[in-house]
């Protein structure tokens, strides 16, 4: 099979032939249709996530159909259109077991801790717990564009951050991950207020149903961003996500909070943005805040995410706004050296897998 294969970090990125995966027992063989290249693998290509070793194959965000079905397989069959979540669980543990895949211990990570979906091919461990079932509305390139970002965009919202109609959602980066949260929020019935430095960013902000935008470069600092978002907010946001992962986005969407918010961290800090000081007695403890991770969303939640598709209430068509082959995945990961520098807002998706 072709695969995008990476020998060294921050190094160029070769379309070669691999032999084919073996089929696990009880998982399949997935003949990949398409995946979405993600800041995430970005952090993988530079060298940042220590689970991703050389030689390897990055891609986590893929849909495509069951080529091959393992021993015991019983959910799923050759020829169904499936998905899976990037963090695949054990199916077993207790975290499994009471549906929460993402802090398995013994969890796989597409793309990272094993080869992933920039390639023709991929095997899926567990596949009764942990593939998905493609409406037949969804076609490929959208259900690969959703993938990590819409569905950890929900998590975050629905499950972590508890968003309720009417309350105000601050989203700190308008990258996927962050228009999907807006898209979400605002199915959700709440009120959205978008925060970028990329105007592009901040008009398809607007256009995906954000009710305000500002641009974090009107702000000498975060002190000064989050009395911005508080003074549009009518006191602060109820829920703020920093979809980033940096300090300046960390600390602006705690200080953008009214009293009794709820922040949730969805971008993965790296670098220098691992450990940022938190302003602890100001705003935790005085305002009473809280803070919360995520990370992904299990297979369980998906018709959940679904339910909102088929009713109409939530188009990610409309995130992707590129498609491209497999040798261009270099050059899409280079434009994301810098948050400024991308060309374009929204999603691109590898729909090309001969070249």
């Amino acid at each position: 099979m072709r695969a995008l294969v990476m020998e060294s970090f921050r190094g160029p990125l070769e379309v070669r032939l691999v032999p084919d995966p073996v089929c696990p027992d009880g998982g399949v063989v997935v003949a990949v249709e398409a995946c979405g290249v993600c800041r995430s693998d970005h952090h993988a290509w530079v060298g940042s996530d220590p689970d991703a070793t050389l030689p390897h194959v990055m891609g986590h965000e893929f849909a495509g159909r069951v080529l091959e079905v393992g021993t015991g397989v019983r959910a799923v069959s050759v020829g169904d259109r499936v998905t899976a979540p990037f963090v695949l669980g054990c199916g077993t543990c207790q975290d499994c077991r009471r549906n929460e895949p993402t802090i398995c211990n013994h969890q796989a990570v597409m793309g990272f801790t094993g080869w992933g979906a920039f390639a023709e091919r991929m095997a899926i461990p567990f596949a009764d717990f942990n593939l998905v079932r493609l409406p037949d509305s969804l076609d490929f390139a959208t259900a690969a564009g959703m993938g990590c970002r819409v569905t950890t965009a929900f998590r975050a919202l629905v499950d972590r951050g508890r968003v309720a109609a009417g309350e105000w959602v601050s989203i700190h980066g308008c990258g996927g991950v962050g228009l999907s949260a807006i898209m979400i929020a605002a199915a959700l019935g709440a009120r959205v207020l978008a925060v970028d430095v990329r105007p592009q960013a901040l008009a398809l902000a607007r256009a995906l149903g954000a009710n305000a935008c500002l641009d974090a470069r009107d702000y000498p600092d975060a002190v000064a961003l989050g009395e911005a978002i508080r003074a549009a907010t009518d006191g602060g946001s109820d829920v703020a996500l920093d979809a980033l992962g940096v300090t300046a986005t960390f600390h602006a969407s705690l200080y953008g909070l009214r009293k009794l918010g709820r922040q949730v961290q969805i971008g993965m800090p790296v670098g220098p943005h691992v450990a940022p000081p938190i302003p602890l007695l100001d705003l935790i403890y005085a305002r009473q805040l809280s803070l919360h991770g995520t990370r992904g969303m299990g297979a369980s939640r998906f018709g959940a995410l679904f339910a909102m598709l088929e009713a109409g209430r939530l188009d990610p068509s409309k995130l992707v706004a590129k498609t491209i082959a497999l040798s261009e995945v270099e050059a899409a990961l280079r434009a994301m050296d810098s948050p400024e520098a991308q060309a374009e807002a929204g999603v691109t998706v590898v729909t090309r897998f001969d070249s």
